[in-house]
């Protein structure tokens, strides 16, 4: 009966209102995909088939389906805050003590929780790769997945054991007449520079260098170099610079020279400091004040964390106060075969479904995942605009089906009057 197929109509205008408001509704859900209502026309069948002349037994929603396609991106003031850009879903762990219930998620709006953990609004914790050393070159081992904690780090100091000193010594200068050389006595040397160096925990002592001009000839002047750290000296005796008539640095060619290992005093539990190379490549001799051109070591003091910043290969970066950083993941981004097959799980989350197909894990940029914008949001892929007309239509749909309704309860009176 036509009661039946408008009663059909009814319905799925119904369901078409509903997901349009629903669409219209979470405009402003970061992360949120829209969807729409689809179709499927009704016959009713026998052994022999539809028949030719069969009009039909209305209508049934067949599916609601998302639509996946990229939203955009609003940036905003916060590190935390994380877009994919193309293809991928962010993982997520139901919280920081359930990582293996897991849900894929558009939406970045991420944040610390009491204890140090990224995580969503809801409680779901982000889910990385977890890094082979602390330096992005060693790499992540991809399918290995943690939590990532944050609060609890901690900058560790980093010995020295390599210094670079590049110098200018003045080619015009006297050969000290006052023997033997004493740091005490500064007569006894032309000129001296220092740089803070760390031991293994962290704490800082002052390597200062002594120069003392030699004896020259026609081709080349050598020099002295006096290593002494906190006072002590570090070598039994001096090294040499040599610099040939133009004022480069010929002896050593790479301007590299090892130091004696230097033992703290008192002792404090350090280990020593190992100085390997001391490298003085870049020095010079012209007749030039002396100078002091470059100076780099390559030890750090303990440092308090101080901020995160994370790439657009989702690489996560921890920055200390001491001036070091350290790797603490990179973000797992997840998609799969049939993304209309995911299970709609709310809160923009959903999880595997039976007709989506494996989880493929993989990296930002690569294998075909999106790259991650920090300090940005990916907005709803709604059209306020196009919604309003849908919604226009399904309204226009609703009061057709009802009209039909209304004429057949005409006719059945008219009959029902004879």
């Amino acid at each position: 009966m036509a009661f039946t197929t408008a009663l059909s109509g009814l319905n799925a205008a119904s369901n078409n209102l509903a997901v349009t408001g629903n669409n219209i509704a979470n405009a402003n859900t970061t992360g949120f995909k829209r969807s729409r209502s689809e179709f499927a026309d009704v016959y009713a069948t026998s052994i022999g088939g539809v028949s030719n002349i069969q009009p039909g037994a209305g209508v049934r929603v067949a599916n609601v389906a998302q639509q996946f396609n990229q939203g955009n991106l609003n940036f905003t003031e916060n590190n935390l805050d994380l877009a994919v850009s193309g293809e991928g879903f962010f993982t997520l762990a139901k919280n920081p003590n359930e990582v293996n219930d897991l849900r894929y998620s558009r939406s970045g709006e991420f944040k610390l929780d009491k204890d140090g953990y990224v995580v969503n609004n809801q409680g779901n914790a982000l889910m990385a790769y977890a890094p082979n050393g602390t330096e992005v070159s060693d790499g992540f081992s991809v399918g290995v997945l943690q939590t990532v904690q944050i609060q609890t780090l901690t900058g560790l100091p980093t010995s020295t054991t390599g210094v670079e000193l590049a110098v200018n010594l003045n080619a015009g200068n006297d050969v000290p007449t006052a023997t033997p050389f004493d740091p005490a006595n500064n007569a006894t040397y032309n000129n001296q520079t220092s740089v803070t160096v760390y031991d293994s925990l962290g704490s800082p002592h002052i390597l200062t260098a002594y120069f003392v001009k030699g004896a020259s000839t026609a081709t080349d002047t050598v020099w002295s170099v006096y290593h002494y750290i906190d006072g002590a000296a570090v070598d039994d005796g001096s090294r040499t610079l040599t610099f040939d008539s133009s004022g480069k640095l010929i002896d050593p060619a790479d301007g590299t020279m090892p130091l004696d290992p230097y033992t703290i005093t008192p002792s404090t539990g350090a280990a020593d400091i190992a100085i390997d190379p001391m490298n003085y490549f870049g020095s010079t001799q012209v007749k030039q004040s002396f100078s002091v051109n470059g100076m780099r070591q390559n030890g750090l003091p303990a440092g308090q964390l101080t901020g995160i910043d994370i790439d657009d290969e989702g690489v996560i970066f921890a920055r200390f106060s001491n001036g070091g950083s350290q790797t603490v993941g990179k973000v797992a981004l997840t998609r799969f075969a049939n993304v209309n097959g995911l299970v709609k799980l709310g809160d923009t989350a959903w999880g595997q479904g039976a007709n989506s197909g494996e989880p493929i894990r993989g990296e930002a940029g690569s294998n075909n995942f999106g790259g991650i914008q920090s300090g940005a949001l990916e907005s709803s892929n709604v059209d306020l605009a196009s919604q309003l007309v849908n919604l226009i239509v399904a309204q226009q749909h609703y009061q057709a089906n009802a009209q039909t309704i209304t004429t057949e309860n005409q006719i059945m009176q008219a009959i029902l009057n004879i």
